[in-house]
Formats: structure tokens, sequence, C-alpha cells
């Protein structure tokens, strides 16, 4: 009787140290995932970027960073988060397919020389940050005025969250020959400077800098084949590179598996470039028929950049000034009407603004959109060449520029309907990217980033 009392009082005395130990090891187990929260985002209608019409009484439903759901408010599950925007349109994101963050003022070259890499990336990033709230969620970079890589630094702090901006890709530098767009070129030879662009002379040269580009994280390869209409001393309608230059540039870019746009306005340099295998022609401003043709066949993208002339029009801006009026009394109807043309023929044309990200109010750059109406394109065709077909100019199509289910959540809103009213997107009202709300209707836009964690000790 004793031994049974003994092991009775046994056992219970282990049950606290069990209990104890069952506890602590159900604390080591990993916790289930809390159910994400879910965002409903709701408006009149709805535009993916795919369809050829919009779509009326539109829900989004969005989980962590993708969407997960369209359709009609039956889709709402219960405790998501409704934002209702009324008499609103959604969108995908707009993408900026042609753009210079470094560039500040309206004079560039001036202000390249006048300020320091640090200054430039300060104020870029402020640019891009307006350029996101309105609505520009990604932006290819051009090159940019500047001797080192600042808009690649620029990529890293906004990639890994310690800032918020739209989502950028491109090149560090455009790539030009001495004497071209890329140099400074109204300096007298006694004056040493550093040009705004990376000068390279002679195939070898060409090839040198393509790898340094690549090397220090360019993604895209920018060259400037022909002359330019913003810088001093060259001419636009001048092809800059020989055949051998362009060839050698793209075959190494090629090599290292790095897509080539191509800078040109002159009609042999747009031809030039386009048999050597760019994937983008930018402006394209004497584009004609027979180039036109060569691009649909061999699937080359069009980025026109109208807008950038017509602001420039306006008042005194530009050393360069004479340039840009000769275009506007003379070229522009032209180019209109080969943009037509060649969205017609098939070429796939993409918005890109051109004018520094932060240079111009951002309202502005939407009139990218209002230009290609201009020239002919339907409204529809205009919107998705800011969207669908940019994002496959950038090869992130896969993940962008729709709206549909499993795509990233970089959604915008603009009020009444853009297809009526084009300049609609000039005003934006909500911006999601990457499924984080950073404008909100009635609500202080939300831009904290978060600092990066602390180095390993070592």
């Amino acid at each position: 009787m004793q031994q049974d009392l003994t092991g009775a009082t046994r056992s219970a005395n282990r049950l606290p140290l069990l209990s104890f130990v069952a506890v602590t090891w159900l604390a080591l187990l990993p916790l289930a995932p809390a159910a994400a929260a879910v965002t409903a985002l709701v408006a009149a209608r709805l535009i993916d970027g795919r369809s050829a019409t919009a779509r009326s009484n539109a829900v989004v439903l969005v989980e962590g960073e993708r969407i997960v759901a369209i359709g009609d408010r039956s889709i709402i599950p219960a405790g998501a988060d409704v934002i209702d925007l009324g008499d609103a349109t959604l969108l995908p994101g707009m993408i900026n397919a042609h753009e210079h963050p470094l560039i500040y003022a309206d004079d560039y070259q001036n202000a390249h020389l006048a300020s320091s890499s640090a200054y430039k990336a300060l104020m870029a990033l402020a640019g891009l940050q307006r350029l996101l709230l309105a609505g520009w969620t990604s932006v290819r970079v051009m090159g940019d005025a500047d001797v080192f890589y600042a808009n690649q630094d620029l990529r890293r702090v906004i990639d890994s969250g310690v800032f918020i901006g739209p989502r950028l890709t491109g090149a560090a530098h455009y790539i030009s020959i001495t004497g071209g767009g890329g140099d400074v070129n109204f300096l007298s030879p006694e004056q040493h400077v550093h040009p705004d662009g990376l000068i390279a002379n002679g195939p070898e040269e060409m090839r040198k800098a393509v790898r340094e580009e690549v090397k220090y994280g360019s993604d895209w390869i920018k060259l400037l084949v022909t002359g330019a209409f913003q810088s001093v001393g060259d001419n636009p309608r001048n092809v800059a590179f020989s055949p051998e230059e362009l060839r050698a540039a793209v075959e190494e870019a090629n090599r290292l598996g790095v897509p080539v746009a191509a800078h040109a306005h002159a009609t042999e340099g747009i031809k030039q470039a386009v048999a050597a295998g760019v994937r983008s022609i930018e402006h394209g401003t004497y584009i004609d028929d027979e180039a036109i043709s060569m691009m649909a066949k061999r699937g080359t993208f069009l980025v026109p950049t109208v807008y950038i002339g017509d602001y420039y029009a306006q008042g005194d801006k530009l050393l360069a000034q004479d340039k840009n009026d000769e275009y506007i009394k003379h070229g522009r109807g032209e180019f209109l009407a080969a943009i037509a043309r060649a969205q017609r023929a098939g070429v796939k044309v993409v918005v890109g603004l051109d004018l520094g990200a932060g240079a111009v109010e951002p309202s502005l750059y939407a009139r990218e959109f209002a230009v290609f109406v201009e020239a002919g394109m339907p409204p529809m065709a205009a919107i998705q060449a800011g969207t669908r077909v940019a994002a496959e100019l950038l090869g992130w199509d896969d993940r962008l520029g729709t709206l549909e289910r499993g795509k990233l959540a970089d959604i915008i809103a603009v009020p009444g309907n853009p297809l009526t009213d084009i300049s609609a997107l000039e005003r934006v009202s909500m911006v999601m990217i990457g499924g984080k709300l950073v404008k909100r209707p009635g609500e202080k836009a939300s831009l904290a980033g978060t600092l990066p964690a602390p180095p390993p000790a070592p």
C-alpha cells in the first residue's frame, strides 16, 4: 500500500514538470501565420490594361503584395478593408519608360556642372517620390547627367525599403561620342570638366563602356546614336556613331544579356540602330515609313517622348532653345503623324517622359497620353502604351502592366473616365504599389520606409 501511494505521489509530482515542458515545447513551435489583411478596391470602372473596354462596377481584392481576385462586390470577404472610390477608374500603375531622375532642372547640362552627385541624388529621390504619388509606379532610367552611379544607389535604397519610390530599372549613363549629345560642348578647350554622359570613341571603347555599365548595375544600355535637342553643340539630324561602334556596343550588350535603348532622332540613325538589334528607339523624331516597317518586322519598340518638346516650347528654358523651337514650328506635326502610322503598322509605342524627375510638376507627366490621343491613337491604346505595352518593353509583363489575378498590386485610381477625358490621368487620387497604399483619397500620403537591419557582428 505504501508503495502504491509513493508511486502516485511521484506521478503527481511529475505533472507540473511535464506541463511546463509541454507548454515550453508548444511555445517553440512556429505560430501559424495570421491571415493577411485583404483590401478591396471598389470603383465605378476598371481598365485592366488588356481588354478593349472598361469593366463597370469593379472590385479588386489585394492580399499582401498581389492581386488575388477581380470581380464585383460579391467577392468582398468579411473583414476586408473596403476603399470605395466612387465614380473613379482603377488602372494598372503607370510606367514611365524614359526618364532621367538626376536631372532636376530645365537646363540640365548647366545643372550637371553646378551640382554634386549627392545633391542630384537627393533631388532625384524627392522627384521620384512625387512621380509615385502622381501614379507612376515604375520608371526606366535612360542614363543620367551624373559622373558616378547615383541612380543605381537610388534603386538599392528603394528596393531594400529604406525609402518608398517607384520600381527602377535602366542605364546609369547614356553613352556618347566626343562632341555628341552627352558631351559638354559649350566650354572652351581650356576647361576640363566631366561631361554629363559617358564618352566612348571607337569599337573597343564602346565595348569597355558597356562592360563598365553592366559592372556597376545597369540592366539596360543607352546609346546616343544621333545628336540631341536639349544639348548644345550637336545636331539631332546627324548620326553620331559609326556602324562599327554601334555594332560593337549592341553585340557586347547582347553577349552580357542586357537590352539596348537607342536615342535616335535622325532617320538614318534610327535605321542603323534597328538593324543592329536594339530593343527600343527613343524619340524617333524623323522616322520614315521604311524605318517603321523595319521596326514592325523586328519587334522594336518606339518611345517617342513627345510632350517634352511641348513643355520646352513654353518659354525660354534651354541653352539649346533654338533647336526645340525649330522642331515645334516645322517638325511636330509630321512627327505626330508618323507615330500614328507606326502604331497602325504594328509598332509597339510606349509612354516615356524624358522630363527629369524633379524638373516638372508631376501632374504634367501624364500629358504624354493626351499627345498620343492627339496623334490619332485611341484612348485605350494610349493608356496601354503606358501600362501593358511598357511592361512588355521592360520585360516585366509577367508581373506588372495589367490588373489580373496573381500580378503585383501596382494600382492607381483617377476620377471619372479617362477613356472620355484622357486628362483624368493627370489627377491621380489613389496609388498602391506592391500592395502598399501610399496615397488614399482624403488622407496624407504614406511614404515612410524602414531602416535597414544592422550588419551582423564580426
